[in-house]
């Protein structure tokens, strides 16, 4: 329900993180109504941000992502660019893993996962970002 007072509520915590905007917040509030009732691991593989490793006996493949909601893992990527530039909790951990040798777009998508989680645990304690 577009308008009602949870709805805004719930739009109010997700645009409290920096890197989030209005348009991210309305995808996610409308194409994840599980947000912040479902634990990371469930909310990551539900976007499609949970890395999955491909194996077989003693062949060790790559990790990768896919699956979930499209719509919703796009907005959450964008979200990320934005953050990982913006956001200095997101920013410091990209810089991390830059710094330790990660490519730049496995930083890229650790971020959109962290930042999913921590949007989760924002909505769930309902308490707005705080700086640390």
């Amino acid at each position: 329900m577009q308008g009602s007072p949870a709805w805004r509520a719930k739009e109010e915590l997700v645009t409290s993180v920096p890197g989030i905007g209005p348009v991210i917040s309305r995808t996610l509030v409308a194409d994840l109504p599980e947000l912040g009732q479902i634990g990371h691991k469930q909310i990551t593989a539900l976007v499609g941000y949970a890395p999955f490793t491909r194996q077989s006996g003693k062949w060790r493949g790559k990790s990768f992502i896919g699956g979930g909601r499209t719509a919703v893992r796009a907005a959450i990527f964008m979200g990320a660019m934005v953050a990982k530039k913006h956001n200095p909790v997101l920013k410091a951990f990209f810089d991390r893993l830059v710094a330790a040798g990660k490519p730049k777009l496995v930083a890229l998508i650790a971020v959109a996962r962290k930042l999913l989680i921590i949007l989760n645990a924002i909505v769930r304690d309902n308490r707005p970002w705080q700086n640390a």
